[in-house]
């Protein structure tokens, strides 16, 4: 998000935007070991849930009252750990290799541990309700050999934001539905002078695995296609050259190949800039700022309609032994419309149900999101080398839009990485 849900962390100030989309402590059930007989032995009377750190304002408040909850609700205990979106990779880790993982842990990669046999599938813990309820584009992500594994909290996508007031000033009636509307309008942006930035392109090495997502998308590109890696196809090479013509013809910020995605937000809530890619956390972060006058629109596309590239975190349950009823309780809980949606509506983000999108259906700053959220394209998250992938991506891509710089090799080396297991 984060990580590509790092992806779906933001901070509480615009001028420290966190790295997106979506942990060191004993297991709940005291056993020593992640995997086992999860049925077998006496039935738990604690679990353990590691959750990451959203927000300060509004995490930790929501799984209080949820823990307070599952306990009248099931007469068990829910120890709740909040950790940041820094350190949770690594501590979470580390639990996991000293077979002492958590009962539940939401973390934005999950089909490593499903190929491990560490996980519950969504037959054996989530209630038939939820598992149906569940939007399809997000059910496709969290599963992994045709079983649900990761059980989406909340999601994002991704939308075209411009600055209106930079619009008028260089007589943009419009924001761009196409490529080249685009990089015209980011060429009379920079004309302004005055430090105008027409696109900021972030390709550094915080998410630039999502960045490039919206536009490869938007040229018929994918990641993966019918089980193989398409890294370096036509289309992607063609986005990526677009990205570098951008930079080549100065129409960016200086050096996008290592801005990063906070530092890209920063420009755009400065005012500088024209135009970028965000989404709702920033959108909430300009409103309270209220000092950009901003306009939300689909992406400018190549394809046929515009397309947005999703991000969601996942709830996913270790295997202990005697907690299987008490996970499959939890998610009873979770996924009841006063919890999952007001957990998403406080910190900002968008719904991963069919009955969210009807929650939310009458906030209108949302329409532009959930319009295309349903039929949104995610990472290929359900392969279980896409973690390495995504950090070579995250390392490399940047290179292709520096001076010099060679979109095709760029590609070709990566799909070779990718192939060869990240």
């Amino acid at each position: 998000m984060l990580r590509a849900h790092r992806s779906l962390a933001l901070t509480a100030a615009l001028a420290s935007v966190a790295a997106l989309g979506l942990a060191a402590c004993s297991g709940g059930t005291g056993s020593s070991s992640a995997g086992g007989d999860a049925g077998s032995g006496k039935k738990v009377t604690r679990i353990k849930l590691v959750a990451a750190e959203y927000s300060k304002d509004h995490t930790a408040a929501f799984w209080k009252q949820f823990a307070e909850k599952y306990k009248q609700k099931t007469g068990i205990d829910l120890d709740v750990q909040v950790v940041s979106w820094d350190t949770i990779d690594q501590t979470s880790s580390t639990m996991i290799q000293n077979n002492n993982a958590p009962d539940i842990l939401n973390l934005n990669a999950y089909a490593s541990y499903a190929k491990d046999g560490l996980l519950y599938n969504g037959d054996e813990v989530l209630p038939a309700a939820a598992k149906s309820d569940i939007l399809d584009a997000f059910d496709r992500s969290g599963s992994y050999n045709g079983k649900l594994y990761g059980f989406p909290d909340l999601s994002s996508a991704r939308a075209f934001f411009y600055n209106k007031a930079i619009f008028s000033k260089a007589g943009i009636a419009a924001p761009p539905k196409t490529w080249a509307e685009l990089e015209a309008d980011a060429k009379r942006i920079s004309a302004l002078g005055d430090g105008s930035i027409g696109y900021a392109l972030p390709l550094g090495p915080e998410e630039s695995q999502g960045e490039f997502s919206m536009w490869l998308f938007n040229n018929n590109g994918t990641w993966k296609k019918d089980g193989k890696w398409t890294i370096n196809s036509p289309e992607n090479v063609k986005a990526l050259s677009f990205l570098k013509k951008l930079t080549d013809e100065k129409v960016t910020q200086n050096n996008p190949g290592k801005t990063n995605r906070a530092d890209a937000f920063n420009l755009f809530a400065s005012g500088k800039v024209g135009m970028v890619v965000g989404f709702s956390p920033l959108a909430a972060q300009l409103d309270k700022a209220g000092t950009v006058q901003y306009g939300v629109a689909p992406m400018p596309t190549q394809a046929s309609e515009p397309q947005t590239f999703g991000v969601t975190d996942y709830l996913m349950a270790f295997k202990k032994p005697g907690n299987q009823e008490a996970v499959k309780a939890f998610y009873d809980l979770y996924y009841q419309k006063d919890q999952v949606n007001q957990f998403i509506k406080a910190e900002g983000f968008l719904p991963v149900t069919r009955s969210g999108l009807d929650f939310f259906k009458d906030d209108a700053k949302l329409k532009v999101y959930l319009d295309t959220l349903p039929n949104a394209h995610l990472t290929p998250t359900d392969d279980p080398t896409w973690d390495k992938v995504k950090l070579a991506v995250q390392q490399n891509l940047g290179a292709a839009v520096s001076p010099g710089g060679d979109p095709q090799k760029v590609l070709d080396d990566l799909q070779k990485q990718a192939e060869n297991g990240g």
